[in-house]
């Protein structure tokens, strides 16, 4: 059984070594430490193989605090500890700014941290009778897997929702279309948590009744949908509650659907839009768009901050719900919505939506590639970037600092997701 000694994470948190100059990803191992692996899938120029004895362990190590880390695969770090979870991470982005763009930040800023557990406030858990294994599963998936993995709790999701997971089960096997019901998505907001049930039949009188007293219950809200995301309907309790979440350091509440993206860490999100407003430094008398918005995240902080904000959103569903925010907080006369698609972004098309004198871009995880190749002429003199995934950062970075005449001033990264290999960050982009 080889032996070797792990240099680094990947972008999977998988320990990197090296075995007659071809490299190994192995993992749960962790930088400097001495394992013995076993290789499970061969590749001409790389072997992926998995953790068999800890020979040197590392001093970050720690024991996983979920009893189903190593088969669900929500999570990859939680062997590793959280400040070192974060330094892997800044590694992981400094390496792709350099290696993908050949760009170095001119600094690196503090990383933005919260909450390790119990901080996620949304998920989609797939649910799945399987016999063999006692009858109805909901969960994540297995890892390297579509098989559901067997989960009895989940401390990245508050307390409350972690205790939901056996009831849920319960609730699912009895009813008529249990069979029919592959996911449940939740989404959990200040005052209220949403189920939403994706349903492949319709429910019968039965199955309401048992729906409506489990919400009575434990306090939750069940949707149904029966299509697409935007078919989601409330079910009941069809009270005065609505989902929405605050930030109290700009007076703004996000009203939401249960479907509609939003954050999943309300905490951590809340220091990356102060982060955000601090680098993008928006003022009275500035046009400022916000790319990709959203439900409107980044523009009401800069509406409040009281430059003229623009959000730019191809799903009209999402520009319609930022309306409804805007007006919410007052904020109509400072915030205007467009809908256009920027993923085809051109010179033409980005001029169309008028001068901006600074921009805030948080593509999803495909980057932004057209829209950063589309700016031209009299250029946004500050771009801070918002991103899900270092690979496409680096790559739309590149195009900025070597084509387009932008300095990376700054990046960092923002641990969104703890304990799993996810790593959002934070860049700022000047002219000159």
């Amino acid at each position: 059984m080889p032996v070797g000694i792990i240099e680094s994470l990947d972008h999977e948190a998988r320990g990197i070594t090296r075995l007659d100059g071809k490299t190994v990803f192995v993992e749960g191992g962790l930088p400097g430490e001495r394992v013995e692996y076993s290789c499970y899938r061969r590749k001409p120029s790389y072997d992926i193989a998995r953790v068999d004895r800890v020979v040197e362990a590392s001093a970050s190590r720690v024991e996983p605090r979920c009893p189903h880390f190593g088969v669900c695969g929500g999570c990859s770090m939680q062997h590793l500890e959280a400040s070192a979870q974060l330094a892997a991470k800044q590694r992981l982005l400094e390496a792709n700014l350099w290696h993908l763009g050949r760009l170095a930040a001119g600094e690196i800023y503090a990383p933005i941290h919260g909450a390790t557990w119990g901080y996620r406030f949304r998920a989609r858990l797939s649910a799945r009778m399987v016999p063999k294994k006692g009858g109805m599963l909901i969960g994540f998936h297995e890892r390297r897997s579509s098989y559901v993995a067997d989960m009895r709790q989940c401390p990245n999701l508050p307390p409350q929702v972690s205790g939901l997971l056996l009831p849920l089960r319960e609730l699912v096997s009895a009813l008529s279309i249990r069979a029919a019901m592959p996911q449940i998505e939740l989404a959990v907001g200040e005052t209220m948590t949403a189920l939403v049930l994706r349903i492949l039949e319709p429910l019968d009188a039965a199955d309401e009744g048992l729906l409506r007293a489990f919400a009575d219950r434990h306090g939750v809200v069940f949707y149904l949908q029966a299509a697409g995301p935007a078919s989601a309907r409330r079910f009941y309790p069809l009270d005065e509650r609505r989902l929405s979440y605050r930030l109290p350091d700009y007076g703004i509440e996000h009203g939401f659907s249960p479907t509609e993206f939003t954050q999943v860490n309300h905490a951590v999100n809340r220091v990356l839009v102060r982060r955000a407003m601090a680098l993008l430094d928006a003022r009275s008398g500035e046009r400022v768009a916000d790319m990709f918005c959203g439900i409107g995240n980044f523009t009401l902080p800069i509406a409040r901050a009281g430059a003229c904000a623009v959000g730019v959103e191809g799903s009209p569903e999402l520009v319609r719900r930022a309306g409804e925010n805007a007006a919410a907080n007052g904020l109509s006369g400072q915030a205007a919505y467009l809908v256009a698609n920027l993923f085809t972004a051109t010179p033409e098309s980005l001029a169309a939506l008028g001068r901006f004198d600074k921009m805030l871009i948080d593509p999803p995880r495909e980057g932004a590639v057209e829209l950063v190749k589309a700016i031209a002429g009299d250029a946004p003199r500050r771009i801070v970037y918002v991103s899900c995934n270092p690979a496409t950062l680096a790559r739309d970075a590149a195009i900025l600092v070597h084509q387009k005449g932008y300095r990376l001033r700054g990046a960092g990264v923002v641990n969104m997701f703890p304990n799993t290999s996810h790593v959002e960050s934070i860049a700022l982009f000047e002219l000159g």
